[in-house]
């Protein structure tokens, strides 16, 4: 049964993503600040390597550092995000396809960085996608997840999440940063750089590297 559940969840959150995939970019533009941000603090740390980043959506992250990386992975669940990210793809180094971030296709320690963004908070069993994370990233490789930290925000953003969770948005973990950090501690990582960016909701910049077993 909890299989199945996720399954359905899975399902729930990929066909979301596919209804509102022509509407992201115009959604995400009210952040444009703090990402523009993260841009400045990511660059640095993918400087020619390669990078697979999970959740993609339309591309924004992977368009705007590719020039930085040696080749980028760039994946989401939503056939329709992956299409609209095709769309104005100009980089040989940038490579778009749909897949499963809890079963992936690329071998162990594949790569030298891996980015989730805004994702691990809006998927059933986000330590199961951090589990597979691992086994593809470098030993001595380098986890990116910023994360949308909607439990340490103020009361106008937790109304703006109510409405969008009555308009089907997925939101499986609300957590403050603090909640957040731990949570990665706990699944096997070591934070070792943290950064609270403002935007609609305080975004938890993280880079972490694989503790020691």
């Amino acid at each position: 049964m909890p299989a199945m559940r996720r399954m359905t969840d899975m399902r729930d959150y990929e066909n979301f993503w596919d209804r509102n995939a022509g509407r992201y970019d115009r959604f995400m533009r009210k952040d444009r600040a703090a990402y523009e941000k993260m841009y400045e603090l990511i660059r640095p740390v993918v400087k020619d390597k390669t990078m697979l980043e999970l959740a993609t959506g339309t591309g924004l992250i992977a368009k705007n550092i590719v020039n930085a990386a040696a080749h980028i992975e760039a994946t989401d669940a939503s056939p329709e995000m992956i299409a609209e990210a095709k769309r104005d793809n100009r980089s040989a180094e940038l490579h778009f396809s749909v897949q499963d971030m809890f079963r992936l296709p690329y071998a162990d320690k594949s790569f030298d960085v891996v980015i989730v963004s805004n994702a691990l908070h809006i998927v059933p069993q986000p330590e199961k996608a951090l589990a597979e994370i691992r086994r593809v990233l470098k030993d001595d490789g380098v986890l990116i997840a910023p994360t949308f930290t909607h439990a340490g925000n103020s009361f106008t953003g937790k109304v703006r999440a109510f409405f969008m969770k009555l308009a089907g948005f997925p939101l499986h973990s609300r957590w403050t940063s603090e909640e957040y950090l731990s949570f990665l501690r706990q699944n096997g990582w070591t934070v070792q750089k943290s950064v609270v960016l403002k935007a609609s909701f305080p975004l938890t910049y993280t880079e972490c590297v694989k503790s020691e077993v």
